[in-house]
């Protein structure tokens, strides 16, 4: 993506930098002060998924949002390291090289399964996941969904025809209406910019080619680190139940379920999750409790 282009109006944009650390070159926002959070997108988005939680977050904390590699406006340094192991090690790199040094990693959907997938690469004090993609594919999805984002991948047409087939309005509203999800028209419009680009589409069909989760899955008992796990109700992307089910496999997680919300309750309900993550901040001692609501001193 054209960062010239859409800076302007790029959400959050005038926190933006942009680092070298092989083998991507990396979008971070950043900003703040405070404990440190890292926020994680979930596969096809981008830092705009977090633009109504973002600048209420630094308040208390500082927040770093990186594009995930190749989406966004992250330049993918290789296409191999797209998979969950890899891509964990390359975000640990970052916030290393950065001395970033994260208290809290939050990520929705594909981003919960990075968070915890980086619990042993960077030991935060907590985990939230947003409507956490922790699941396999269920019966003949199971092996053919992976199948077919490994064909579209290694095509160099699919993802342009992709992107032209799904870059119009109507057809990204059907998309995000499909998560159980209502956006306002800003947010349908950011969606469509991105999986209007090629580059972003492509990138997000290597991501879904080499994902490999179910070691992450046999792990989950050996993560002690505490973890909450906020859903949707509504959530048509995610079916809530993953999550209390991939909590009651961990002995220090907890599921928090919000009734009439779905995939994207970060971008419907802002406010909502930016509570739900303050009070898990302030239990965790990251905050007096005083604090334990945005801005509260």
């Amino acid at each position: 993506m054209d960062w010239t282009a859409a800076s302007g109006t790029w959400p959050n944009s005038v926190y933006s930098s942009f680092f070298r650390v092989r083998p991507h070159d990396w979008h971070v926002q950043i900003a703040g002060t405070g404990p440190t959070v890292l926020l994680l997108h979930g596969a096809g988005g981008a830092t705009q998924s977090w633009r109504g939680i973002f600048e209420p977050l630094t308040c208390d904390f500082q927040v770093i949002a990186p594009d995930l590699p190749g989406q966004g406006f992250t330049k993918m340094g290789t296409r191999q390291r797209c998979g969950l192991r890899p891509m964990a090690e390359d975000l640990a790199a970052l916030c290393k090289k950065q001395k970033w040094a994260p208290d809290l990693i939050i990520g929705h959907s594909a981003g919960g399964a990075l968070a915890l997938e980086l619990d042993r690469l960077l030991a935060p004090k907590g985990i939230v996941g947003i409507n956490a993609a922790l699941g396999k594919f269920q019966g003949i999805a199971g092996w053919l969904f992976p199948i077919m984002a490994k064909v579209m991948a290694l095509s160099p047409f699919v993802p342009a025809l992709f992107a032209r087939l799904s870059g119009n309005e109507r057809r990204v509203r059907e998309l995000l209406d499909s998560t159980g999800s209502k956006l306002d028209d800003r947010g349908i419009g950011l969606y469509q910019t991105l999986v209007s680009d090629r580059g972003h589409v492509d990138a997000t069909l290597a991501m879904m080619a080499q994902w490999q989760i179910d070691p992450l899955l046999d792990a989950l008992p050996g993560i002690t680190t505490p973890a909450l796990f906020i859903t949707g109700a509504e959530d048509g992307a995610v079916p809530p139940g993953t999550s209390s089910a991939a909590a009651a496999k961990m002995p220090n997680a907890e599921v928090i379920q919000h009734a009439g919300y779905g995939h994207l309750i970060h971008e419907e309900a802002p406010d909502t999750v930016i509570s739900d993550i303050t009070s898990f901040a302030a239990r965790l001692k990251l905050l007096p409790p005083g604090q334990a609501e945005p801005g509260g001193a």
